[in-house]
């Protein structure tokens, strides 16, 4: 039960990893408010993760949005205030890859609209929770970044160009709520096989490349990173066992995160787990 007692936001919670979070969070005892855009589905895993909810005095609700709008953070917000005495965990989950082909092709539009949910909707989430988590002198704020933020990723560009500024405006953000004790870090995931991975194999090769279009029939043939990885990692980036660690991209598949709540002085003294500028000096040294 490492979440029982704290209340959590959690973005994109109506399918895929938003789901798989959700769920996690609920079996370790914590309360949570699903925000999604499908009302539908939303009501329906509303209704499946009250039936798995171990602990009697858990909230478990669900409220419509796309964060995308301006007024979605403060009316998030104040309902998730309506059922919790505080707000302890924002897990900005939603996200979209956008349009997928070459620069000068894609739909700008459509463009701007994955950057406005990816990027922006995850700051209008942050900005309407921050004055909260600050006045309780207390938070953990978890962004979900992907492959985009770490290597190049030609003709889903808005994906990548997003991805990779959630995590540098998570290192901003963990430094401007240092002394407010509010731990802002990101996760990578890994590879899913979710929606995300439908929208790839429909777009085809000739809109995502050959590469990256046999790499996700690969994917999907292989199954895929585990989605019980990136949830078991937001649970322990919500939990108190994380306390202290912050401005870190992680990955759920890749890094060995379990072992850093015992690290957290040596961890916090290097640049690890971070986005940096590789200079001529460290290939020099390697």
């Amino acid at each position: 039960m490492e979440l029982k007692g704290r209340a959590a936001i959690i973005t994109g919670a109506n399918q895929g990893l938003g789901k798989a979070i959700a769920t996690h969070y609920v079996q370790a005892g914590a309360s949570v408010l699903l925000v999604a855009r499908g009302a539908a589905m939303l009501t329906q895993v509303e209704a499946e993760l009250r039936a798995l909810a171990p602990l009697s005095e858990q909230v478990i609700a669900s409220y419509s949005a796309d964060i995308s709008h301006p007024e979605s953070g403060p009316s998030i917000l104040a309902e998730a205030q309506k059922h919790f005495p505080a707000v302890t965990i924002l897990v900005n989950n939603a996200g979209v890859y956008g349009p997928m082909g070459l620069i000068e092709e894609v739909d700008w539009a459509e463009w701007v609209q994955a950057v406005q949910i990816n990027l922006f909707g995850t700051v209008q989430m942050c900005r309407a929770v921050i004055p909260t988590m600050r006045k309780q002198q207390y938070g953990k704020i978890i962004n979900l970044s992907g492959g985009g933020a770490t290597a190049p990723l030609p003709r889903i560009t808005a994906y990548a160009a997003s991805k990779v500024a959630i995590v540098r405006l998570t290192e901003t953000f963990a430094e401007e709520l240092r002394e407010a004790h509010v731990d802002v870090n990101a996760i990578a995931p890994g590879a899913l096989n979710t929606r995300m991975l439908d929208q790839v194999l429909s777009a085809g090769p000739e809109k995502v490349g050959k590469s990256f279009y046999e790499r996700a029939r690969k994917q999907e043939a292989q199954g895929g990173a585990s989605l019980d990885q990136g949830a078991s990692l937001a649970v322990f980036l919500g939990s108190a066992a994380s306390d202290g660690i912050s401005g870190r991209l992680l990955s759920a598949q890749w890094d060995d995160w379990a072992k850093l709540a015992g690290e957290k002085e040596h961890l916090a003294r290097t640049d690890i787990f971070t986005l940096r500028r590789i200079v001529p000096e460290d290939r020099r040294a390697a």
